[in-house]
């Protein structure tokens, strides 16, 4: 292991790729289709949970079908960057539960937030109420997303 990263054979990352596109399959269909018994597909699961590659299970949620089609891309940009603002920020940005991601930048900006609502209006409330107040924002940039043409996370190994 370097830098935080596993060790990964081939059928490890064959049990990812399965798993990654049918996070309920049983352990006996996940052996059949990595071409193992099930006692070493089992092993390799508990050893990938345990080191973190694998770091839960969760329903895929279609947030069109939720009402959830409106996606911004906000730059921010913070009036102190010192690491006591960075912190803050990070704490506070996640507990706005319309942002969906938030990265650290290295650019003319800080921070680049995905923010999903039902329409711009919603949007429009959540810049001005929630992310315009967050620790040390002094000004933000918005980008509205009008396709999503690739949205696959790490499904795609």
């Amino acid at each position: 292991m370097q830098n935080g990263q596993v060790a990964l054979d081939n059928l490890d990352r064959k049990i990812l790729e399965v798993l990654a596109t049918d996070g309920r399959v049983s352990v006996t269909d996940l052996a059949k289709q990595v071409g193992l018994s099930k006692s070493p597909t089992q092993a390799r699961l508990r050893r990938l949970e345990t080191a973190g590659v694998i770091t839960g299970y969760r329903a895929l949620l279609d947030p069109v079908r939720l009402g959830l089609d409106h996606v911004a891309f906000v730059e921010v940009k913070l009036a102190d960057t010192r690491e006591a603002a960075l912190r803050a920020f990070n704490v506070a940005v996640s507990k706005v539960p319309e942002i969906e991601q938030a990265h650290m930048i290295a650019s003319h900006f800080d921070y680049l937030l995905k923010v999903r609502t039902s329409s711009m209006a919603t949007y429009r409330a959540v810049l001005g109420e929630k992310i315009s107040a967050l620790p040390h924002v002094a000004s933000t940039s918005t980008y509205v997303a009008m396709e999503a043409v690739k949205d696959t996370g790490l499904a795609e190994m």
